[in-house]
């Protein structure tokens, strides 16, 4: 179904430009002189890459239909991460370097949707938080509040986030993964 710039939405998929990109952020903007336009960022969900593009009045694009399979991450198997269907128990290998970013918020047993175009496989998207254990972080100090400076934290998985300052190694938090992870709340 082809649409135009107006139809454009938050979290729509489209083929553009010979590929499949998610729309992250757009605005409608009316210059006073001149027609409106679109400027939005999308998400090459074949690269991985972030652009941002500009659309024009007349500009048509195709709706791209993503297919979604949720699947748990099982266990890491050389150059590959395999994932399993809990009802069918099939399982998949994807290459870590197509998945890279994501796997920094994955423990084994995490549940993910794998996600397809057409048959192609094109990734793996996390849940919106994760609880995620800190390993090294400099020691909290008493009496600090949340609204504070923040320290860098390692995660187990190697996410490296800002955290509060009375948070120590060990605790468990909850880690919001949509804006490259950032610290929401203690577990």
């Amino acid at each position: 179904m082809a649409i135009g710039m107006n139809d454009l939405k938050t979290g729509l998929t489209i083929e553009y430009s010979n590929s499949i990109w998610r729309v992250l952020e757009f605005q409608h903007v009316k210059p006073g002189k001149g027609a409106a336009f679109v400027r939005s960022k999308l998400k090459n969900l074949r690269s991985g890459s972030v652009n941002e593009v500009t659309f024009r009045p007349g500009d048509k694009f195709e709706i791209a239909n993503i297919e979604t399979s949720p699947m748990q991450y099982s266990y890491a198997d050389g150059d590959n991460r395999v994932f399993m269907n809990m009802d069918t128990y099939d399982q998949i290998a994807i290459p870590v370097d197509r998945i890279e970013n994501e796997m920094k918020y994955l423990l084994e047993g995490t549940d993910v949707k794998v996600t397809y175009y057409e048959s192609e496989l094109l990734g793996i998207e996390v849940p919106k938080t994760v609880e995620l254990t800190v390993t090294e972080t400099q020691p909290g100090i008493k009496g600090a509040t949340a609204n504070g400076g923040g320290k860098p934290a390692t995660m187990e998985t190697g996410l490296v986030i800002t955290v509060p300052d009375f948070i120590n190694a060990g605790e468990k938090l909850i880690v919001n993964t949509d804006n490259g992870g950032s610290y929401s709340s203690r577990a």
